[in-house]
C-alpha cells in the first residue's frame, strides 16, 4: 500500500526533490537490511516474508529516484511470482509437515511440480534473465544509475546480490 501511495501522490514527490531523496535512501536502506534478514532466517515463509519487505525497499528506491514507471513495474512483477512462491512454500510446508529449511531436502523428485513452479518464481525473484523480475529489477537499476547516483545503485546492486543469494539458498 505505501509503494501505490507513493506512486498515487507521486506529483507531490516530484515537487520537493529532497523528498524523493529521502525515499529513495529510505527505500534502499530497507531493501538491504530485508535482505540480510532473509540471510539470517532459516523458516521459508520469513524468507519470502523479509524477501517482500526487501522487494518494497527496491520499489521505493525506484521511485525515490525519479522513476513512477520502474517502480510499479516492479511491483505487478513481483507480485505475480510471489505469490507463486507463497503458494510453492504452502505446498511444500504441508507435504513436509515443517517450515524449517535445513530439513527439507530432495523434493525434486517427490514433488516435481512444485517444484518446477518454485524454482520459476525463484529464478524471476533472484532476476534471472528472461524471467519477469530481470525485466523489472533492471528498470529499477537503470532508474538508480542514471536518476540516482553512485550510492542508490550501489544499494540496488548489493540488495540484488544479497536476494540472489537467500532465494537459491532457499531452493536448494
Amino acid at each position: 500500500a505505501g509503494v501505490y501511495l507513493v506512486a498515487r501522490t507521486y506529483p507531490l514527490f516530484e515537487a520537493v526533490p529532497q523528498a524523493l531523496t529521502v525515499v529513495a535512501v529510505i527505500g534502499g536502506f530497507t531493501a538491504i537490511f530485508a535482505a540480510t534478514m532473509g540471510l539470517a532466517s532459516n523458516d521459508i515463509k520469513r524468507i519470502l516474508a523479509f524477501s517482500t519487505v526487501s522487494q518494497l525497499g527496491y520499489m521505493m528506491l525506484a521511485l525515490g529516484a525519479g522513476s513512477l514507471t520502474a517502480g510499479m513495474f516492479h511491483l505487478f512483477t513481483h507480485a505475480f511470482f510471489k505469490a507463486l512462491l507463497f503458494m510453492a512454500a504452502g505446498s511444500v510446508i504441508h507435504s513436509v509437515g515443517t517450515n524449517d529449511i535445513t530439513e527439507m531436502g530432495g523434493l525434486r523428485k517427490v514433488m516435481p511440480r512444485t517444484y518446477a513452479t518454485m524454482v520459476i518464481g525463484g529464478l524471476s525473484l533472484a532476476g534471472f534473465p528472461l524471467f519477469s523480475g530481470f525485466w523489472s529489477k533492471d528498470e529499477v537499476l537503470a532508474t538508480a544509475a542514471t536518476g540516482g547516483g553512485p550510492i542508490l545503485l550501489a544499494f540496488g546492486v548489493i540488495t540484488v546480490f544479497l536476494t540472489d543469494f537467500y532465494t537459491f539458498r532457499m531452493l536448494f
